[in-house]
């Protein structure tokens, strides 16, 4: 499926993604870029990555590639990156853009994000995790409105072109919108069967926020058959009927409950796979049945920051 065929989603500040993302994380040593020059050539115009992930480098130069193919322009692809959580303070928001500017190769980015709510105490750019003495993370309480109002600067000096957030709950979000000059485009969230979301996604619409999903395949893990929504035979039945993979399901499932799902992978036939989910849809009987997965149980609990007052998962949503 090309590129151009591929639906595309608006945000509130005029800008449009695709209606999926090729997600990066844990995605190394090459891999990255490999499958970033065969999402691009599959037609993907959506890339998904963080300063955390330690692969902005390969995404820039893969893009760099393919623009220098004439395979696309700058313009044509969209890249989000977010900001990690021990570079919060105000005077580092702008140093910690550049930084990742640096490791793209690139002048601006089409999205950063505020990657939590919560921060670190800061040790050095390398240090992501601090620990004390105890092994314990070491947690800051900087308020994200301060480093908000940081990330505006960054859409005013035309370092990204849009700003928002990512793992924010629904009181983290209306404090920010009361708060804000610019309004976050974006609300990235884990998000899949067995935490669809539906409420959150559902105040995100009603504020003109766009819903990205991370793990939006929960993580497969084949030897164990995890999770049950990508193996079980009930969804293996919906499959069949539109000659897809439980996979395809799940992601059409997502982007019909208002998500855009970010599915990461770096084997080229499960990449191409995963763009292959915009010429059927799902039946109402189809939704009845995944939405029987949804527990609330969560991939990504981030514990070790539980005590933090910026720790978003307190509450239902």
């Amino acid at each position: 499926m090309s590129a151009g065929k591929i639906p595309y989603v608006k945000h509130n500040n005029g800008t449009q993604i695709q209606a999926i993302g090729l997600g990066t994380y844990t995605s190394l040593g090459g891999d990255c870029e490999r499958a970033t020059l065969h999402a691009i050539d599959v037609g993907y115009r959506h890339i998904d990555t963080a300063f955390f992930y330690e692969n902005e480098n390969e995404v820039g130069a893969a893009v760099s590639k393919k623009i220098a193919e004439g395979v696309i322009k700058r313009e044509d692809i969209h890249i989000t990156t977010k900001l990690w959580c021990h570079f919060h303070e105000p005077e580092r928001v702008e140093y910690a853009c550049r930084k990742t500017l640096q490791n793209f190769g690139l002048e601006y980015v089409d999205l950063y994000l505020m990657h939590w709510p919560y921060s670190y105490v800061y040790r050095g750019d390398s240090e992501m995790m601090p620990t004390d003495a105890k092994g314990e993370v070491e947690l800051n309480d900087i308020d994200y409105l301060d480093t908000w109002r940081a990330m505006e600067k960054l859409v005013e000096l035309g370092l990204t072109k849009s700003i928002g957030v990512s793992n924010f709950n629904s009181e983290q979000l209306t404090r920010l919108l009361a708060n804000c000059k610019i309004k976050p485009i974006h609300n990235q969230i884990e998000c899949h069967p067995a935490l669809n979301q539906k409420k959150l996604i559902a105040l995100c619409k009603q504020h003109d926020i766009v819903v990205t999903a991370y793990c939006p395949l929960g993580r497969p893990d084949p030897a164990k058959k995890t999770p049950n929504y990508i193996y079980d035979a009930k969804v293996q039945a919906i499959g069949d009927k539109y000659k897809k993979s439980t996979a395809q399901v799940v992601l059409r499932y997502l982007i019909e409950i208002g998500a855009v799902p970010l599915p990461k992978s770096s084997n080229p036939k499960r990449i191409e796979e995963n763009f292959k989910v915009f010429d059927f849809k799902l039946d109402a009987a189809d939704h009845a049945i995944l939405d029987t997965y949804n527990t609330g149980e969560r991939l990504i609990p981030m514990e070790h920051a539980i005590k933090n007052k910026n720790y978003p998962f307190n509450i239902e949503f």
